[in-house]
């Protein structure tokens, strides 16, 4: 990680958090908890998501957090991959569909010209 870019996660940032914005904190340690307990899906799967959801959303911090996260739950390197490459199909698939748009703008080009 370019530290220059994003600097570490370390205890003086979480301590200036908690200091900042305690309520809010709290509440989302609570949410984050709640979300990622073995309930429907296994606590291992709904990693695997995250980790796939991090590289769309792309955040580093969520990238090496929960790839962590899901090696802690279980995961092997492979299922971990293969989330990314999800992520990465997802994150193409949605310009190919999103296409449409760019479709119907240039069918409908004459009628506005």
């Amino acid at each position: 990680m370019d530290t220059s870019l994003y600097p570490p996660s370390t205890a003086e940032i979480a301590r200036k958090r908690r200091e900042l914005a305690p309520k809010p904190l709290e509440a989302f340690k609570a949410f984050s908890a709640s979300v990622f307990a073995d309930g429907a899906l296994p606590g291992k799967t709904k990693q695997l998501i995250a980790v796939a959801v991090a590289h769309v959303t792309q955040c580093p911090y969520c990238i090496r957090g929960h790839t962590q996260a899901a090696l802690k739950a279980g995961a092997t390197e492979q299922e971990i991959m293969e989330a990314i490459w999800v992520a990465a199909e997802m994150r193409a698939g949605g310009a190919y569909a999103h296409s449409a748009l760019a479709i119907d703008v240039m069918a409908h080009a004459h009628d506005t010209a």
